[in-house]
């Protein structure tokens, strides 16, 4: 299986999803006009790697922003993947936050409500 690799722009994230070694990337920040859209092809992808995955998947999120769009667009990835767990198999994922940023904290909190995969939160230093 081919892995998935979209560069980041200025509003769109860097996705970086690797089927080899079952590690996922999603960073930057996702404004896009038409998020379905521009999800569509990775939702494509996630659903031929559920059916074929490693025994272990991790999914990193490092988005400095996204919006109420993405924020769906974000969940249908998480539910892809909590399918994927249903099958026995180990999911991870990873959601990243700046210190000073609670909007991103409690979306990674709201996240670990509705879904049923592990949500490690993870929180780091501010950049200069």
């Amino acid at each position: 299986m081919e892995n998935f690799f979209l560069e980041g722009t200025n509003k769109t994230p860097q996705l970086d999803f690797n089927s080899n070694e079952g590690r996922f990337l999603i960073a930057g920040r996702s404004i896009p006009e038409n998020s379905i859209e521009f999800y569509k092809p990775l939702f494509e992808w996630l659903d031929n790697y559920v059916k074929q995955a490693k025994s272990n998947t991790i999914l990193d999120v490092k988005l400095e922003y996204f919006n109420t769009s993405s924020s769906k667009c974000l969940v249908e990835i998480f539910r892809k993947l909590e399918a994927l767990q249903q099958k026995n198999d180990n999911v991870l994922i990873n959601w990243f936050y700046e210190e000073d940023d609670e909007d991103m904290q409690e979306s990674g909190e709201d996240f670990q409500e509705i879904i049923d995969v592990k949500i490690v939160l993870n929180q780091m230093e501010e950049e200069d």
